[in-house]
């Protein structure tokens, strides 16, 4: 899934978005955007599912109930 998100501020460590159609509101950390990023720009965000990553910490929170 892709989203568009608008960069409305940055405040200290954190840019204020508003995302998707809904121009929901997120604090996300600005160490996660490029640099030359400004306020007023748009974005896209893509999430997808970490299956490897997500099966890895399954089988290793077994393990710990295990012994």
């Amino acid at each position: 899934m892709t989203v568009t998100a608008y960069i409305d501020r940055f405040e200290g460590d954190k840019a204020v978005l508003y995302i998707g159609d809904e121009m929901v509101k997120v604090d996300y950390p600005k160490a996660f955007l490029d640099d030359e990023l400004e306020e007023g720009d748009y974005i896209k965000i893509t999430i997808e599912y970490d299956g490897e990553a997500t099966e890895e910490a399954l089988q290793e929170a077994m393990s710990l109930t295990e012994d």
